[in-house]
């Protein structure tokens, strides 16, 4: 399972009740955050969770409401007693970034690795998350992220003692291992069913439409978009500046045909952003708008 909390929705700005950008998200005792916008600190003690326990951090990009919160963040982390290295994802620039920020946050407990992403599309995997990246239509280089959960085929019991496999080497077989028993090897297919439905994530703020992201969030369990604008008369102003309305990223959600989307990232002058659902629910019905605290399991599918 996946447990994940929308610490923060504001863009631009940070308002009473609405901190700046960040996804936290926590699987088999790993959490990532996706973006540290101004607040990230608070909104995580409001839901209960622990900076402590943050191993990977991943950057959209570098504009203020998504980085902004980061030197304070990490100094948290090292007033808990974080010791463990701590990996920062996101574009190109990222350690010149961290950087120029951590001059007031110069001295940590724990090392800080980089991974800055090289091409349109980058792949990787970390602490048991598939983290797919894909560049995306901003003013500045920008990305969003998938994060996969993958969920290996069923392990058949009758199968290993048909073959006579030691019970010893069950628990290495059905984590997907080759063993090799003296002249014997045991291989993963001999005892597992195909691979089951997993759990996928995306989440992208500061875009226009793009293909990219509905290729990556195809089937999505869940897309956190960014709704910058509810009303229908702002759509010049998103399309000037590189943003999505309501109805556009609902658009999205229909085409990747996700199962439900979550809207995010809206600017200060949508008040109150339940006014301007309706429309959006039209096009794509599995429509919420997102708030700060929203917090959501995701779960493996129970029939598989």
């Amino acid at each position: 399972m996946l447990d994940l909390s929308l610490l923060g929705t504001g863009g631009m700005m940070p308002l009473p009740g609405r901190w700046l950008t960040a996804l936290m998200t926590r699987y088999n005792g790993k959490g990532l955050l996706i973006d540290c916008g101004e607040g990230t600190q608070i909104a995580l003690k409001q839901c209960g969770w622990s900076c402590h326990d943050i191993d990977v951090i991943c950057f959209t990009h570098y504009h203020g409401d998504h980085i902004s919160g980061l030197p304070g963040l990490l100094l948290s982390m090292g007033n808990a007693e974080r010791k463990e290295p701590v990996t920062l994802v996101g574009p190109k620039g990222l350690e010149r970034v961290v950087s120029a920020l951590r001059v007031i946050a110069p001295e940590l407990p724990f090392e800080l690795k980089f991974i800055e992403i090289p091409s349109a599309e980058f792949h990787l995997e970390l602490c048991g998350y598939q983290i797919d990246a894909f560049r995306v239509n901003h003013n500045v280089v920008c990305y969003g992220y998938t994060l996969s959960i993958k969920r290996g085929g069923r392990f058949y019991a009758e199968k290993a003692q048909e073959l006579q496999i030691p019970l010893k080497f069950w628990n290495r077989l059905q984590k997907g291992e080759t063993i090799t028993d003296g002249e014997i090897t045991y291989t993963p297919d001999m005892v597992l069913g195909p691979e089951r439905k997993g759990i996928k994530l995306t989440y992208c703020t500061d875009t226009r439409p793009t293909q990219s992201l509905v290729k990556y969030a195809e089937h999505a369990d869940l897309l956190i978009c960014e709704g910058m604008y509810g009303e229908a008369e702002k759509q010049a102003r998103a399309s000037e500046y590189k943003h999505m309305t309501f109805a556009e990223a609902a658009r999205v959600a229909k085409e990747a045909e996700v199962a439900e989307l979550w809207l995010t990232h809206y600017s200060p002058s949508l008040i109150r952003p339940k006014d301007a659902l309706p429309e959006a629910k039209q096009i794509f019905a599995n429509t919420k708008c997102g708030k700060d605290g929203m917090s959501i399991t995701l779960e493996f599918d129970k029939e598989e």
